[in-house]
Protein backbone atom coordinates (compact mmCIF):
# COMPACT_ATOMS: atom_id res chain seq x y z
CA UNK A 1 0.00 0.00 0.00
CA UNK A 2 2.85 2.31 1.13
CA UNK A 3 4.37 1.79 -2.28
CA UNK A 4 1.59 2.42 -4.16
CA UNK A 5 0.92 5.72 -2.66
CA UNK A 6 5.13 6.79 -2.61
CA UNK A 7 4.55 6.60 -6.67
CA UNK A 8 0.51 7.12 -7.37
CA UNK A 9 0.08 10.09 -4.76
CA UNK A 10 -2.11 12.92 -5.17
CA UNK A 11 -0.34 14.66 -7.89
CA UNK A 12 -0.79 11.47 -10.24
CA UNK A 13 -4.16 11.69 -9.22
CA UNK A 14 -4.65 14.77 -10.14
CA UNK A 15 -3.26 14.32 -13.15
CA UNK A 16 -5.03 10.81 -13.79
CA UNK A 17 -8.42 13.20 -13.73
CA UNK A 18 -7.00 15.76 -16.00
CA UNK A 19 -6.62 13.30 -18.54
CA UNK A 20 -9.61 11.52 -18.03
CA UNK A 21 -12.39 14.82 -17.78
CA UNK A 22 -10.74 17.42 -19.29
CA UNK A 23 -8.92 16.32 -22.51
CA UNK A 24 -10.74 13.86 -24.97
CA UNK A 25 -8.88 10.36 -25.05
CA UNK A 26 -9.69 8.16 -27.56
CA UNK A 27 -7.99 5.34 -26.93
CA UNK A 28 -10.05 2.80 -24.70
CA UNK A 29 -6.99 0.76 -22.62
CA UNK A 30 -5.67 4.37 -21.61
CA UNK A 31 -8.81 5.77 -20.12
CA UNK A 32 -9.56 2.22 -18.55
CA UNK A 33 -6.01 2.25 -17.16
CA UNK A 34 -6.91 5.81 -15.94
CA UNK A 35 -9.74 5.12 -14.86
CA UNK A 36 -8.75 2.23 -13.02
CA UNK A 37 -5.53 4.03 -11.43
CA UNK A 38 -8.15 7.05 -10.29
CA UNK A 39 -10.29 5.46 -8.12
CA UNK A 40 -7.70 2.74 -6.38
CA UNK A 41 -5.46 5.86 -5.94
CA UNK A 42 -8.64 8.14 -4.33
CA UNK A 43 -9.69 5.08 -2.18
CA UNK A 44 -6.16 4.63 -0.61
CA UNK A 45 -5.76 8.76 0.14
CA UNK A 46 -9.38 8.74 1.45
CA UNK A 47 -8.81 6.20 3.76
CA UNK A 48 -6.04 8.00 4.82
CA UNK A 49 -7.67 10.81 5.87
CA UNK A 50 -10.02 8.08 7.88
CA UNK A 51 -7.14 6.78 9.29
CA UNK A 52 -6.34 10.12 10.97
CA UNK A 53 -9.34 11.49 11.24
CA UNK A 54 -8.38 14.98 8.78
CA UNK A 55 -9.57 16.22 5.60
CA UNK A 56 -6.69 16.75 3.71
CA UNK A 57 -7.90 15.26 0.50
CA UNK A 58 -11.72 17.12 0.66
CA UNK A 59 -11.32 19.00 -2.58
CA UNK A 60 -10.67 16.04 -4.46
CA UNK A 61 -13.84 14.26 -3.20
CA UNK A 62 -15.62 17.12 -3.68
CA UNK A 63 -14.03 17.06 -7.03
CA UNK A 64 -15.03 13.67 -7.92
CA UNK A 65 -19.04 14.59 -6.57
CA UNK A 66 -19.42 17.66 -7.92
CA UNK A 67 -17.44 17.75 -11.28
CA UNK A 68 -17.32 14.39 -12.04
CA UNK A 69 -20.19 12.44 -10.32
CA UNK A 70 -23.21 15.01 -10.93
CA UNK A 71 -22.43 16.43 -14.39
CA UNK A 72 -22.97 13.73 -16.94
CA UNK A 73 -20.94 15.43 -19.45
CA UNK A 74 -17.89 14.14 -17.59
CA UNK A 75 -18.81 10.82 -16.18
CA UNK A 76 -19.61 9.47 -19.49
CA UNK A 77 -15.77 10.31 -20.86
CA UNK A 78 -15.03 7.45 -18.83
CA UNK A 79 -16.16 3.78 -19.44
CA UNK A 80 -19.32 2.36 -17.51
CA UNK A 81 -17.36 -0.16 -15.04
CA UNK A 82 -15.16 3.13 -13.85
CA UNK A 83 -18.75 4.87 -13.31
CA UNK A 84 -19.87 2.38 -10.94
CA UNK A 85 -16.73 2.15 -8.96
CA UNK A 86 -17.21 5.91 -8.10
CA UNK A 87 -20.07 5.58 -7.41
CA UNK A 88 -19.44 2.85 -5.27
CA UNK A 89 -16.33 4.82 -3.41
CA UNK A 90 -18.29 7.83 -3.26
CA UNK A 91 -20.97 6.37 -1.44
CA UNK A 92 -18.37 4.85 1.12
CA UNK A 93 -16.71 8.32 1.89
CA UNK A 94 -19.75 11.10 1.57
CA UNK A 95 -20.84 10.51 4.89
CA UNK A 96 -17.20 10.87 5.99
CA UNK A 97 -16.63 14.42 3.82
CA UNK A 98 -20.02 16.35 4.94
CA UNK A 99 -21.54 16.28 1.82
CA UNK A 100 -25.29 14.60 2.72
CA UNK A 101 -26.99 17.36 1.79
CA UNK A 102 -25.89 16.38 -1.84
CA UNK A 103 -27.18 12.77 -1.30
CA UNK A 104 -30.59 13.35 -3.38
CA UNK A 105 -28.50 14.31 -6.30
CA UNK A 106 -26.28 11.92 -5.52
CA UNK A 107 -28.37 8.90 -6.22
CA UNK A 108 -30.14 10.00 -9.63
CA UNK A 109 -26.99 9.87 -10.71
CA UNK A 110 -26.21 6.42 -10.19
CA UNK A 111 -25.11 4.27 -13.59
CA UNK A 112 -26.40 1.30 -14.37
CA UNK A 113 -25.80 -1.94 -12.90
CA UNK A 114 -25.98 -5.11 -14.54
CA UNK A 115 -27.40 -6.86 -10.80
CA UNK A 116 -29.99 -3.94 -10.22
CA UNK A 117 -32.36 -7.00 -10.21
CA UNK A 118 -30.89 -8.47 -7.19
CA UNK A 119 -29.59 -5.78 -5.08
CA UNK A 120 -32.45 -2.61 -5.85
CA UNK A 121 -31.71 0.81 -6.71
CA UNK A 122 -29.26 3.14 -6.45
CA UNK A 123 -30.96 3.93 -2.54
CA UNK A 124 -29.91 0.05 -1.89
CA UNK A 125 -26.54 0.26 -3.53
CA UNK A 126 -25.57 3.45 -1.42
CA UNK A 127 -27.07 2.03 1.78
CA UNK A 128 -25.29 -1.77 1.37
CA UNK A 129 -21.87 0.46 0.36
CA UNK A 130 -22.36 2.59 3.98
CA UNK A 131 -23.18 -0.54 5.73
CA UNK A 132 -19.95 -2.00 5.01
CA UNK A 133 -17.92 0.88 5.51
CA UNK A 134 -19.58 1.25 8.89
CA UNK A 135 -18.17 -2.13 9.54
CA UNK A 136 -14.21 -0.99 8.70
CA UNK A 137 -13.80 2.02 10.72
CA UNK A 138 -11.57 1.51 13.45
CA UNK A 139 -11.18 5.34 14.47
CA UNK A 140 -13.86 6.04 16.97
CA UNK A 141 -14.34 9.77 16.18
CA UNK A 142 -14.43 8.69 12.83
CA UNK A 143 -17.11 6.07 13.72
CA UNK A 144 -19.45 7.96 15.97
CA UNK A 145 -19.31 11.13 13.00
CA UNK A 146 -21.20 7.89 10.77
CA UNK A 147 -23.37 7.29 13.41
CA UNK A 148 -24.85 10.87 13.82
CA UNK A 149 -24.74 11.63 9.81
CA UNK A 150 -26.70 8.30 9.14
CA UNK A 151 -29.65 9.85 10.25
CA UNK A 152 -30.03 11.21 6.52
CA UNK A 153 -30.96 7.85 5.65
CA UNK A 154 -34.34 7.91 6.80
CA UNK A 155 -37.25 8.05 4.65
CA UNK A 156 -35.22 6.09 1.81
CA UNK A 157 -37.27 3.27 0.29
CA UNK A 158 -35.19 -0.15 0.21
CA UNK A 159 -35.46 -3.33 -0.04
CA UNK A 160 -36.21 -5.40 2.61
CA UNK A 161 -33.10 -6.89 2.42
CA UNK A 162 -30.73 -3.73 2.18
CA UNK A 163 -33.25 -2.54 5.88
CA UNK A 164 -32.57 -5.39 7.19
CA UNK A 165 -29.01 -5.56 6.43
CA UNK A 166 -28.47 -2.02 7.90
CA UNK A 167 -30.39 -2.63 10.95
CA UNK A 168 -28.19 -5.35 11.33
CA UNK A 169 -24.66 -3.85 11.21
CA UNK A 170 -25.94 -0.69 13.24
CA UNK A 171 -27.10 -3.73 16.18
CA UNK A 172 -23.89 -5.19 15.43
CA UNK A 173 -22.26 -1.71 17.85
CA UNK A 174 -24.71 -1.94 20.36
CA UNK A 175 -23.64 -4.62 22.51
CA UNK A 176 -20.40 -4.44 24.18
CA UNK A 177 -18.11 -7.19 23.48
CA UNK A 178 -16.84 -8.75 20.40
CA UNK A 179 -16.57 -8.74 17.55
CA UNK A 180 -16.97 -4.69 17.35
CA UNK A 181 -15.87 -4.31 20.67
CA UNK A 182 -17.52 -1.27 20.34
CA UNK A 183 -17.08 2.11 23.06
CA UNK A 184 -20.02 3.24 25.56
CA UNK A 185 -20.00 6.31 23.40
CA UNK A 186 -20.22 4.11 20.10
CA UNK A 187 -22.95 1.87 21.47
CA UNK A 188 -24.98 5.05 22.74
CA UNK A 189 -24.46 6.69 19.32
CA UNK A 190 -25.82 2.98 17.18
CA UNK A 191 -28.84 3.27 19.63
CA UNK A 192 -29.59 6.37 18.84
CA UNK A 193 -29.51 5.81 14.38
CA UNK A 194 -30.62 2.63 15.21
CA UNK A 195 -34.19 3.90 17.21
CA UNK A 196 -34.16 7.05 15.04
CA UNK A 197 -34.01 4.67 11.73
CA UNK A 198 -36.60 2.05 12.82
CA UNK A 199 -38.95 3.63 15.72
CA UNK A 200 -40.74 0.33 15.09
CA UNK A 201 -39.83 -2.25 17.61
CA UNK A 202 -37.90 0.08 19.87
CA UNK A 203 -38.71 -0.87 23.10
CA UNK A 204 -38.61 -4.67 22.18
CA UNK A 205 -34.59 -4.17 20.68
CA UNK A 206 -33.91 -2.61 24.09
CA UNK A 207 -35.64 -5.40 26.29
CA UNK A 208 -33.83 -7.96 24.16
CA UNK A 209 -30.51 -6.10 24.92
CA UNK A 210 -31.56 -5.89 28.37
CA UNK A 211 -31.63 -9.64 28.53
CA UNK A 212 -28.84 -10.76 26.82
CA UNK A 213 -26.51 -8.06 29.08
CA UNK A 214 -27.42 -10.08 32.11
CA UNK A 215 -25.57 -12.67 30.55
CA UNK A 216 -22.28 -11.05 30.56
CA UNK A 217 -22.00 -10.29 34.69
CA UNK A 218 -18.34 -8.77 34.01
CA UNK A 219 -20.24 -5.61 32.72
CA UNK A 220 -23.16 -5.33 35.11
CA UNK A 221 -20.40 -2.91 37.59
CA UNK A 222 -19.51 -0.85 35.21
CA UNK A 223 -23.66 -0.62 33.81
CA UNK A 224 -24.48 0.29 37.23
CA UNK A 225 -22.11 2.53 38.13
CA UNK A 226 -22.85 4.46 34.69
CA UNK A 227 -26.82 4.31 35.35
CA UNK A 228 -26.36 6.20 38.62
CA UNK A 229 -23.95 8.66 37.24
CA UNK A 230 -27.09 9.46 34.56
CA UNK A 231 -29.53 9.32 37.27
CA UNK A 232 -27.51 12.36 39.33
CA UNK A 233 -27.16 14.04 36.32
CA UNK A 234 -30.37 14.07 35.66
CA UNK A 235 -31.85 14.61 39.14
CA UNK A 236 -29.29 17.68 39.31
CA UNK A 237 -30.08 19.12 36.23
CA UNK A 238 -33.80 19.39 37.26
CA UNK A 239 -33.16 21.10 40.47
CA UNK A 240 -30.90 23.77 38.37
CA UNK A 241 -33.58 24.34 36.16
CA UNK A 242 -36.14 24.70 38.87
CA UNK A 243 -33.72 26.70 40.97
CA UNK A 244 -33.29 28.77 38.02
CA UNK A 245 -36.52 29.56 37.19
CA UNK A 246 -37.93 30.38 40.76
CA UNK A 247 -34.58 32.58 40.99
CA UNK A 248 -35.79 34.35 37.83
CA UNK A 249 -39.43 34.72 39.06
CA UNK A 250 -38.04 36.35 42.26
CA UNK A 251 -36.29 38.91 40.70
CA UNK A 252 -39.09 39.64 38.38
CA UNK A 253 -40.89 39.96 41.43
CA UNK A 254 -38.88 42.01 43.13
CA UNK A 255 -38.50 44.72 40.32
CA UNK A 256 -42.07 44.83 40.25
Amino acid sequence: MWTYLRVGGPSFICSSSYGLFEVQLDNSEVLLRYSSALVQGATNVFWIDIQSNTRQFQSLFLYLLDDVMLMPEKLNKIPLQAQRDLYLLLSRFIIFYNSVDKLESFLKHCPVFPNNILIGGPADIFVIEVADQLQKLKVEPVLLHYLSQIRALRGMELRMTTSTRLKTCLYSFTSPGGPMYPTRAVRHAAWDALDYLFPVGKKLRHLISLFFRLLYPWYWPSSCWNFIVCCIKAIFYTLLGYFLSGFGKFRKNKRA
